[in-house]
């Protein structure tokens, strides 16, 4: 591959992103780019050219370099689904801003995402988790996704957040129509009920003062001057919306993929210490983010290959995950495997600031589902498991389960 084959027409690489047909697997079309090459040039819907990177290693170093932008105000930035959000100025913390604004504000939540943290809400989760399997086990059918997990990220998040739980599904609602949104109009309408929500929740925690993540950032940082009551309500908009869509489409495909690999459940239920290295191996091999998306600040080399400064680079998740220089087996679902450098919560500066949160309530929610209903199944074939599409969080939409 040379740099004059990148200049040439969109239309001459294949279209990126595509739709899984199965659940827990890459789209069809992505076996073409698991090649010799650690990176492959595809076309974005607007026609523009993209390098999409796929192997493990140049991936992580990568997510690491900061020659790479994560700046999604910047004007050339790449849009990988069709959708123009206006946003009015308004910049999407931690995930949409490079150093050093995103270095201030990763570090003024840091302290409330330690693991002692995350351990001080696991008797609480796990309280939840119980309760809704009761009610589950009650009715002998359900939507996995709706009945168990939708509720467990959404009181974890608020709880978190210290926001009431009773708006639980309000923000359901709102996060599923602004990370799923199919039109700018319709994602537009999602933000702005979420964003005037908050708006006047950090309002109100101002005057009344609780002992959430939120209460503790306007303690810390508004009241201090540290940053403005519109930063506030983003970086809140943006904890919420990502600590909850990514982790329901997570627990969802996590117990979709054990059931139709029913022999490594026994794993699970063997050996309770077996459990986290069963969700690493989960999400390794479900990648439920199948996308990250950056753009060259200067030019890059990768494998031989010149990426320019202004290109537009996507960083593999899926096939980062799946490469055969990383792990034996790629494809193989080995729930004794030791996947701990899997990049499900990408990698380098920009790395899931939940992720400790997001182990607890999977090593917890998948913990307790096998072992209350270890003979749970699919109430329909695989091929009829409604899937999201068109964005890069992949999960069920329905999962009808029976036992």
């Amino acid at each position: 591959m040379t740099e004059t084959d990148f200049r040439h027409t969109g239309s001459e690489a294949p279209a990126f992103p595509q739709d899984r047909t199965c659940p827990y697997q890459p789209p069809k079309a992505y076996t073409q780019w698991r090649g010799e090459s650690p990176l492959t040039r595809v076309t974005l819907f607007d026609g523009r050219p993209a390098w999409l990177i796929t192997g493990h290693a140049e991936g992580r170093a990568l997510l690491a370099d900061p020659r790479l932008s994560s700046d999604w105000g910047h004007p050339v930035f790449p849009v990988v689904v069709q959708r123009t959000e206006d946003r009015g100025g308004l910049a999407f913390p931690l995930i949409g801003v490079d150093d050093p604004l995103h270095a201030r504000q990763r570090r003024m939540l840091i302290p409330s995402f330690g693991v002692k943290r995350m351990n001080a809400i696991r008797p609480s989760l796990q309280s939840l988790v119980d309760r809704l399997l009761d009610d589950m086990l009650a009715k002998g059918l359900a939507d996995l996704v709706s009945a168990f997990a939708l509720p467990v990220p959404s009181m974890a998040i608020c709880e978190l957040l210290g926001v009431p739980y009773g708006d639980h599904d309000f923000f359901e609602e709102c996060s599923r129509d602004f990370v799923g949104a199919a039109t700018s109009g319709e994602a537009d309408a999602a933000f702005a009920k979420l964003y005037q929500y908050l708006h006047g929740l950090v309002a109100k925690k101002q005057a009344e003062p609780g002992d959430g993540l939120l209460d503790e950032l306007i303690a810390r940082q508004l009241e201090e001057g540290e940053l403005d009551h519109n930063e506030a309500v983003m970086i809140a908009l943006v904890l919420l919306v990502a600590g909850h869509e990514t982790t329901v489409n997570a627990i969802a495909l996590g117990a979709l993929t054990l059931m139709q690999h029913p022999e490594q459940i026994e794993v699970l239920l063997a050996d309770p210490a077996a459990v986290p290295g069963v969700v690493e191996e989960l999400l390794r091999f479900t990648s439920v983010s199948d996308y990250m998306v950056r753009m060259a600040k200067e030019d890059i080399e990768v494998g031989g290959t010149t990426v320019k400064a202004g290109d537009a680079v996507l960083v593999s998740i899926t096939l980062m995950n799946r490469d055969a220089q990383a792990y034996d087996d790629p494809d193989v679902f080995d729930a004794r495997r030791n996947a701990r450098h899997h990049v499900g919560f990408g990698h380098g500066i920009h790395q899931c600031l939940g992720q400790n949160l997001a182990r607890a309530e999977l090593e917890i929610a998948l913990g307790t589902l096998f072992t209350r209903i270890p003979g749970l199944r699919l109430a329909v074939p695989l091929d009829e498991v409604p899937l999201k599409a068109g964005h890069d969080a992949q999960g069920p939409i329905e999962l009808p389960v029976t036992w």
